[in-house]
């Protein structure tokens, strides 16, 4: 299962990029966090925590950033991983922001019914919420 979605910010990527590294600040824009924390710098193969508003606290993966244009995190569900991919595309004056979360595994048809549906009706809000913060620059 994949859920994607888009929106265009008034900003740069490097702009945007920037809310994205303040790991620690993510509940700040996205209603759908509690918390989040990283282990060390904003780069691939680091670590960290990300407890969602209406869920357990999950470890989360770092497994590609690549500055000012896109990051991958992963978190790993029973016989399922999650992955959310990040990406910024510059479009005139603004960036084309491209959320996309993916269940692959053995369970993700489970999972993806029970998670993905919240996560399609959220997601939007999500996306609002971070052109709202970068915008205003939040």
């Amino acid at each position: 299962m994949q859920i994607e979605e888009k929106i265009n910010i008034k900003a740069t990527p490097e702009e945007i990029f920037s809310f994205y590294e303040s790991v620690s600040k993510w509940s700040t824009w996205d209603p759908d966090v509690q918390s989040s924390s990283i282990d060390g710098e904003f780069k691939e193969g680091s670590k960290g925590r990300l407890k969602p508003a209406n869920g357990p606290e999950a470890k989360i993966e770092f497994t590609e950033v690549t500055k000012n244009k896109s990051f991958t995190t992963i978190s790993k569900l029973p016989l399922c991983t999650m992955s959310f991919e990040h990406v910024l595309i510059p479009k005139g004056k603004g960036t084309e922001v491209t959320h996309k979360v993916v269940f692959s595994g053995l369970l993700s048809p489970l999972f993806g019914r029970l998670i993905g549906n919240g996560i399609k009706r959220s997601l939007p809000i999500t996306m609002q919420g971070l052109r709202d913060a970068v915008e205003s620059k939040g």
